[in-house]
């Protein structure tokens, strides 16, 4: 395989801006495959709450790793970026450009630029952590890393508590924010990434956000929810979409306030995605229904790779 001429297209961008869409028209034109870095799609349980492609959409083109694991696996990051190296390898065995989407930033960080090499903290940091986490809730673990990393804060998703507590247990134990750890030395990849974020302005982008909330409760996400209820602990649940239905199957509030924060909680969710993703000096963007551009980009780009 010659890397210098294989390419990851990272199609990005938050919730709801249409991914999907320009992924699968992208991936007939350069007849290719689809890889998905949104960990919410991963789980298998987990169909209307995530925004899934639709069956038809999965049959279009081949996708790899929605719906590949079960919520009750043990999964994180650093098997994703192990799994999605090697699946790479075998694709650029027969594509040169292999597309790459979603809108968890981080695990496009880990396949586009490896990991930080961040100092082993006391495991004891770990445990008073989640003991804080099960006893006071998760706002315990948002106001916290807010004090101590507040850069770190506003990027990353405060409804999940794994990334919390990672992020406070290297606060804590180092002295330091996480943040400034992150980055600071960026592996080789043997291929080479052309990144490509999709926007809207942001009144178009909520509108498709509520529109696509409307869309899930119709669909049936509150009976989802329910038959997920029990297992509500589980990391994998630990999401926007799920966690407000869970305050309500928990007596917390009526179904109308959690229809209410389904629809606030995405749109701050789809805002700390775009302060991720703005940070990435090699992005372009883009509007979705600009194809032509993206295309002609991503020809430019493949063209003058030395």
């Amino acid at each position: 395989m010659d890397s210098k001429n294989k390419h990851l297209l990272v199609i990005a961008g938050p919730t709801a801006v249409g991914k999907t869409e320009i992924c699968l028209l992208l991936a007939k034109k350069f007849h290719t495959e689809i890889i998905s870095s949104d960990s919410r799609q991963f789980y298998q349980e987990t169909e209307l709450g995530t925004a899934k492609p639709t069956r038809g959409e999965l049959e279009q083109v081949q996708h790899h790793f929605i719906n590949s694991l079960s919520i009750f696996d043990n999964y994180d990051v650093r098997k994703f970026e192990l799994d999605a190296i090697n699946l790479l390898n075998r694709l650029f065995e027969k594509h040169d450009l292999v597309i790459m989407t979603g809108g968890s930033g981080l695990y496009i960080d880990a396949i586009c630029y490896g990991f930080d090499e961040i100092p082993d903290v006391d495991p004891s940091i770990r445990k008073r952590l989640i003991q804080d986490f099960e006893k006071e809730g998760i706002q315990n673990l948002q106001s916290r890393l807010e004090k101590l990393d507040s850069a770190y804060f506003e990027q990353v998703d405060i409804h999940n508590p794994q990334r919390l507590i990672r992020a406070l247990e290297v606060c804590i134990g180092t002295g330091k924010p996480y943040s400034s750890f992150r980055k600071k030395k960026k592996n080789k990849r043997e291929f080479n990434c052309i990144l490509i974020g999709l926007e809207r302005e942001r009144e178009e982008l909520y509108q498709r956000i509520e529109q696509r909330m409307d869309k899930m409760i119709t669909e049936g996400i509150f009976e989802e929810a329910e038959k997920l209820f029990p297992y509500r602990h589980l990391n994998a649940l630990q999401t926007v979409g799920y966690s407000e239905i869970f305050g309500f199957l928990e007596g917390k509030y009526d179904e109308e306030e959690a229809i209410r924060l389904l629809k606030r909680n995405s749109r701050r969710y789809a805002k700390r995605q775009m302060t991720w993703f703005k940070k990435y000096p090699e992005m372009t963007w883009f509007h979705p229904s600009d194809l032509n551009g993206i295309s002609n980009f991503i020809e430019n780009a493949i063209s003058s790779t030395p």
